[in-house]
């Protein structure tokens, strides 16, 4: 017991050291998109923490499996180096006597992965999505601005004011230009101000002016004299937040039989099922052989956590194009590698290993 509580704290050590350096290449592969993004100017400058939180809550489930696999392995593979191991299997304990204590200290780990995957994770892109059309509408909101052109986020709207008033009541000399069905409109008026409407949307209020409608495609156009002409300063909040497979929460996944959200729950759901399987593959692969050099068992662990996530995505890119069910797909990829663990328990246990066999 001794023994096993030494390996688990060296177990929390190891993880906590791996996620701290996967966490900061992570946080700042994304800062650098966000602030290349808000360079580009379509992000503001302020929200680039918040969605850098977003981002970091989203990638948490791959980076703690990922951070489990590599702290079991390179413990149990010091404790071959430094023949810790011998003295394991000199108190007549075999490889296999490992599976509990790892499992004991992995497990809750694992229900995290699966409330971060499961939950979290598409929350955070919600967040994000919803957070990005705020400040979407805020641009929109604020782009009545004197002596610019200013464009909408959409694209289909410019708006041009010459000046505002001292007492900031009103804008003078508006010019506004919008395509709507095809149709191009450029309305102008001598003065205008904004208004806020009951459901929130902002408007700008056009006074005494004309508006010019060409259908494109043909030579003809209408003009237009008006007294009053208001203009919504429509934003991505009033159409209201994209649901998508990704971000949408469990409950409504579970709702829509589409391949899409089934290859999307199968994602979810098998994030914890690899970490799982992940731990108990890292048992045997940490053998060490001293004569063999150090880095052999690394590179064979780095090929099977390839293979193994070369699987998953397949497995989800059938079940989202149909070719698979989705039982089929989920639990393929997790049976095939439980397959080989019982074949790598023996290959490290056996007092021949296979090649002595086959001779």
């Amino acid at each position: 017991m001794i023994f096993q509580r030494a390996a688990r704290r060296e177990f929390a050590h190891s993880t906590a050291g791996v996620f701290t350096a996967l966490f900061a290449i992570m946080v700042t592969t994304q800062l650098i998109r966000l602030l290349s993004e808000a360079a580009q100017g379509s992000v503001d400058p302020g929200a680039v923490a918040a969605l850098l939180g977003f981002a970091s809550l989203n990638y948490l489930p791959p980076l703690l499996s990922l951070s489990l696999f590599v702290a079991i392995l390179l413990t149990l593979s010091r404790s071959y180096r430094d023949s810790e191991m011998v003295v394991w299997f000199s108190s007549g304990l075999s490889l296999t006597a490992w599976v509990r204590p790892v499992l004991t200290f992995a497990l809750p780990l694992v229900v995290t992965i699966a409330a971060l995957s499961i939950f979290l994770s598409p929350w955070a892109l919600s967040q994000s999505t919803e957070f990005r059309g705020k400040l979407s509408n805020r641009k929109d909101a604020g782009q009545v601005a004197p002596g610019s052109f200013q464009e909408s986020s959409s694209g289909d709207r410019v708006i041009f004011v010459e000046g505002i008033a001292d007492d900031t009541s009103h804008v003078r000399n508006v010019f506004v230009s919008e395509v709507q069905a095809g149709r191009l409109g450029v309305t102008m008026a001598g003065t205008g101000h904004q208004e806020i409407a009951a459901n929130g949307d902002r408007f700008i209020v056009l006074q005494d002016g004309r508006r010019y409608e060409l259908d494109s495609g043909t030579a003809g156009f209408r003009i237009l004299e008006y007294a009053r002409y208001a203009v919504r300063l429509e934003t991505k909040e009033a159409r209201g937040i994209q649901r998508t497979p990704k971000n949408m929460p469990v409950l409504e996944l579970l709702q829509v039989d589409l391949p899409a959200y089934r290859a999307e729950l199968l994602w979810r759901i098998g994030m914890p099922l690899s970490a799982i399987v992940l731990v108990l593959l890292a048992i045997p692969l940490s053998f060490v052989n001293p004569r063999a050099g150090r880095s052999a068992n690394m590179l064979l662990a780095i090929l099977v956590y390839v293979l193994y996530n070369n699987l998953l995505t397949i497995s989800e890119s059938w079940v989202a194009g149909g070719k698979v069910s989705f039982v089929l797909g989920m639990l393929a990829p997790h049976a095939m590698m439980l397959c080989l663990l019982p074949l790598m328990f023996y290959h490290r246990i056996a007092v021949s290993s296979f090649q002595r066999l086959a001779r």
